[in-house]
């Protein structure tokens, strides 16, 4: 199939190459001329395990592409995926649908033959009825169906999520568009990979509910976490003895220093915003929404207390920078909320990351960032484990302790055992385990 994707950023450039994949014929467009001469030159502008190996393999086989150039590409889809940002608005916290507004627009008015348009941006319920009336206004004898088709990859395993998802979600009341769809996921197989039809405002609710339930989950098991700490418990034997049961299952209960990333904040407090505009408040991710933001300050205090009850002056080393592993993205990551209240105290901060400083520079420019984990403990008088990448798993303690001021480990990941850690002789402060060792 012919299929245009709206937008290169993380949504839209993994589902453009993922689809070329398939092997359908894919043009991705943006109007970032520096991001395009990029990609054409073989440059990938977002890191994720894998991907600049398919995009290189699909270009070489001539089923991807990349331009500015909007008319053309959209004339001759079959298929056109909307995939830009949805942000939160800065004033309310909706979800700010101007560059999806801008992208139907451009979209409608070179509309040529019967044509899918599908939003792959994470859109609040009703947005698709907004977007025919766009283009009705816009281009009355356009012959389109608007569809919902919510992306539910995560960072860091993107491309396994599209290429074997759990299930592919797709809102339509259209059979031709329907018909289209079942076309472009025809690759995957459907007994392990089902596509579901139903309404376009179900499909739109599903991706909020999604999130929000995972995001629940998180909150959830720190909200125990807190009460294992207090009471003498072990959070990692709570999570394990109710991720067993199969009602419950073992994802997304691994206690830490809060959610952050692209989707998860900016999608409960759009469903937040939505529910209350209808009259109908979801108390439980009102709640979740703000256990989630005090969860990231809590762990500044945390590294407080480790170091004695006061940071100021005192060298914190911040291991990790991104919200989760694998990928580069520091969007509403724990690390910005937790260098900023160490700041804050007057801590001096030095940090590393393996994807993610560069654009770390850009936002916490106050930190001394460094090469590797051990320039980091280079005098640090704690060093704070907040991002769990594989390289800070294998860290080395007699090393390290020799490096330091003080041989101090705080572990928000919970990667390393206590007794492991106390034998190298550190002190070690870890999240919903009572047991402290020195």
């Amino acid at each position: 199939m012919q299929i245009a994707i709206i937008g290169t950023g993380y949504v839209g450039l993994v589902s453009g190459v993922c689809l070329s994949e398939f092997g359908h014929d894919v043009v991705c467009i943006d109007k970032a001329t520096s991001k395009i001469d990029r990609l054409n030159n073989g440059e990938v502008p977002i890191y994720e395990p894998g991907l600049e190996e398919m995009i290189a393999r699909n270009v070489a086989a001539g089923r991807l592409h990349f331009t500015t150039e909007l008319a053309g590409p959209v004339a001759d889809a079959d298929v056109v995926f909307i995939a830009v940002g949805t942000p939160s608005r800065k004033s309310d916290g909706h979800a700010d649908l101007s560059y999806v507004y801008s992208a139907t627009r451009e979209v409608a008015e070179v509309l040529r033959g019967f044509t899918v348009l599908v939003t792959k941006s994470t859109v609040p319920v009703g947005t698709g009825d907004h977007l025919e009336r766009i283009i009705g206004e816009v281009n009355p004898d356009a012959d389109v169906a608007v569809v919902s088709n919510p992306e539910f990859l995560r960072e860091g395993a993107a491309i396994a999520d599209f290429m074997a998802p759990d299930r592919v979600v797709v809102g339509s009341n259209d059979d031709r568009a329907k018909a289209v769809m079942a076309e472009v996921y025809g690759p995957l197989d459907s007994e392990r990979h089902p596509v579901v039809f139903t309404s376009r405002r179900t499909a739109e609710l599903t991706k909020y509910a999604a999130n929000a339930f995972l995001a629940l989950k998180l909150a959830y098991i720190n909200e125990i976490a807190d009460l294992c700490e207090e009471v003498g418990a072990n959070v990692q034997d709570v999570s394990l003895g109710m991720g067993l049961d199969s009602r419950i299952g073992r994802k997304f209960l691994n206690a830490g220093p809060g959610y952050g990333g692209s989707c998860f904040p900016k999608d409960t407090l759009a469903l937040v915003k939505t529910a209350q505009d209808h009259n109908k408040p979801i108390r439980l991710i009102e709640t979740i929404v703000g256990i989630n933001e005090t969860r990231k300050r809590a762990m500044a205090r945390k590294v407080e207390r480790a170091v004695g009850g006061d940071v100021r002056g005192k060298t914190i080393g911040i291991l990790g920078l991104t919200f989760k592993p694998d990928t580069d993205d520091v969007r509403e990551s724990p690390a910005l909320s937790i260098v900023q209240a160490l700041l804050d105290k007057g801590a001096l901060l030095q940090a590393y990351d393996p994807e993610g400083m560069e654009t770390a520079r850009e936002l916490m420019p106050e930190i001394d960032y460094r090469d590797d984990a051990e320039s980091v403990a280079h005098g640090a008088d704690a060093l704070v484990i907040i991002t769990e990448w594989e390289e800070f798993r294998v860290l080395d303690f007699p090393k390290l302790k020799d490096l330091m001021n003080a041989p101090v480990l705080v572990d928000l990941r919970n990667i390393y055992s206590p007794a492991h850690v106390a034998d190298h002789g550190f002190v070690y402060e870890s999240v919903g385990r009572s047991d402290r060792y020195r």
